[in-house]
């Protein structure tokens, strides 16, 4: 980890770093991280810190999500799907399409109005990275609209915000403890 992480900011650079560096290990099916895993992460950090990278656009999320428009975004089931809001509504999350996904019935009741990543802890999971990478980006576009980005994260911890930003994951686990994302 860089120093320490103390605005919102830094701290979601370095989660969608190390987003990046594991989807990269799961695309080329490797059981742990590499060398050039790190350096993946180590370059985008710096990248996104310093402007000359910004973050992956919702084309790619939307395309993903066209793709596995059939089954649920959380578990992979394919029966009883509904639409499910990322950020939900009651936290003032939106109705747009980069906040929507398909869910089982299941899963969006036992996530009902709960964060995405409060529900994945309580659950004991960790959401697949393609949930996640759109999870980062709402959260960012949320906190640069609202000019919280150079908030500490301190600071962030007791505002009301429609995310808990202490359960921004910094830490990811092994390769083969993620999965890319839920299908049967």
């Amino acid at each position: 980890m860089p120093k320490e992480l103390s605005t919102i900011k830094e701290l979601l650079f370095w989660s969608y770093a190390n987003l990046a560096m594991a989807h990269a290990t799961l695309s080329r099916q490797e059981s742990k991280y590499s060398r050039l895993s790190f350096i993946i992460r180590s370059r985008l950090f710096a990248g996104l810190m310093s402007g000359k990278m910004s973050l992956g656009s919702m084309l790619d999320d939307e395309r993903i999500k066209i793709e596995y428009s059939d089954v649920c975004a959380y578990c992979g089931d394919t029966a009883s799907l509904s639409i499910d809001h990322i950020i939900p509504k009651i936290a003032n999350g939106t109705n747009s399409a980069d906040n929507l996904v398909r869910a089982c019935k299941s899963c969006n009741s036992s996530k009902g109005g709960r964060d995405l990543m409060v529900w994945h802890s309580k659950r004991g999971e960790f959401p697949s990275i393609l949930i996640l990478r759109r999870y980062l980006k709402l959260v960012y576009c949320y906190c640069s609209e609202h000019n919280l980005l150079d908030t500490t994260i301190n600071e962030a911890i007791t505002m009301s915000l429609p995310f808990d930003v202490r359960l921004i994951p910094i830490d990811y686990p092994s390769p083969d403890k993620l999965v890319l994302y839920k299908y049967k």
